[in-house]
């Protein structure tokens, strides 16, 4: 038998489903793989860089070492929430564990504590007796927790209870075994310096309660992370400033925060949007300015302060404002071949395979044949 189909049918098999199923759902996404005609101005692919300029260890390297290959267990948040007892697929984290061990992975990041409630163990395991339940599913398979999307504060200065309440995922997160606990989002919405200047009080204030704990705290960030800074020329009726000096963001964040207390996870895929969308800003001056930005260079910049990476891939769309559509990893025109191969450090990276709209109402074995799919395209990956 040819190996390929021999894994597709033990993948058909441990997920329940039919040759014909799976074959449709496999041209289905070999279909949205290719990208769409680009019309007028499309996504920008950073230049690729030599061996001597990025570092990378030469043509055949493996980019994403075994133990570094995850996924966050959003991807796959339908099987985890849905009801064992309706099912023959699997569901729970238990049983979810399973068959992302079977699939290759040995990294998970968490996407909160929830599932069905008829699942071994209830429907919340955000507690410590939950959390030892999860680190011993998590063992038995060979897993790691590397991180979570779960509670950051949203008070500042802190309220007693979300104090509380921050201390109590410290300590899940240290019996789930992580070395981080983060956030799916970013550390302000505001186009203003000021309110960045309190963003990076609340988070060193953040990354020193976490540092006592043991524990790194990250911000994820979407596209909106990477516009431009507001913070000159002409005022607003608010007495806001209207024009910028091209510093993006999160890169005036990562200039005034701690790197020994302050970390990131850089959504791959929204970085790319983010250089599709935000190119020109208004300077100070009134002139249009072109800044075209690059994910892997920034990272490079600031290598130790990204443990974390979603690795998450896109076609071509620019009739939807973001210029990519989400396909299952490495079935997308992302170039994460040169993105790895031009930020190194493959011993220092743990890459989370993410695809937001993984579900399916109509395929209930979807999200776990794409979150099987990322793992091949993962494991793939040379440089």
């Amino acid at each position: 038998m040819n190996a390929t189909h021999g894994n597709d049918d033990q993948l058909r098999r441990s997920l329940g489903i039919g040759r014909r199923g799976f074959l449709s759902t496999c041209t289905a996404v070999a279909a949205g793989a290719i990208a769409a005609p680009v019309l007028g101005a499309g996504p920008v692919q950073a230049a690729p860089q030599s061996a001597a300029q990025t570092g990378s260890t030469g043509r055949g390297q493996v980019l994403v070492p075994e133990d570094r290959r995850g996924i966050i267990l959003y991807t796959v948040r339908d099987a985890i929430g849905r009801d064992p007892l309706s099912t023959t697929l699997p569901s729970g984290f238990r049983a979810v564990f399973e068959q992302l061990a079977r699939f290759g992975y040995r990294q998970v990041e968490f996407a909160g504590y929830g599932q069905h409630a008829n699942a071994p163990g209830g429907a919340s395991l955000e507690s410590v007796e939950g959390a030892k339940l999860l680190r011993g599913w998590l063992d038995d398979n060979g897993l790691r927790a590397q991180g979570n999307h779960g509670f950051i504060p949203g008070s500042w200065p802190l309220t007693s209870t979300d104090l509380d309440t921050f201390k109590k995922h410290l300590e899940i997160a240290n019996i789930l075994g992580m070395a981080h606990m983060g956030t799916g989002g970013d550390p302000t919405s505001s186009s203003y310096k000021a309110d960045w200047d309190v963003a990076a009080d609340k988070w060193h204030a953040l990354g020193r309660i976490a540092r006592g704990a043991g524990l790194k705290v990250y911000t994820h960030n979407h596209d909106a992370a990477y516009g431009f800074l507001l913070d000159g020329g002409p005022l607003d009726a608010q007495g806001q400033p209207t024009r910028s000096s091209g510093i993006r963001k999160l890169e005036y964040f990562l200039s005034i925060t701690d790197p020994e207390l302050v970390w990131l996870e850089m959504d791959i895929f929204w970085a790319h949007v983010a250089q599709y969308k935000f190119r020109t800003y208004t300077a100070h001056d009134g002139s249009t300015q072109t800044n075209v930005f690059d994910p892997a260079g920034l990272v490079s910049r600031h290598n130790k302060r990204y443990p974390l990476f979603h690795a998450k891939d896109g076609v071509v769309n620019t009739t939807n404002g973001m210029g990519y559509d989400m396909v299952p990893f490495g079935t997308g025109v992302i170039d994460y071949t040169t993105f790895f191969s031009r930020v190194g450090h493959r011993n220092q990276h743990n890459p989370m395979v993410e695809q937001d709209n993984a579900p399916s109402t109509t395929n209930p074995a979807q999200s776990l044949e794409h979150a099987a799919i990322g793992y091949r395209n993962l494991a793939a990956l040379r440089g």
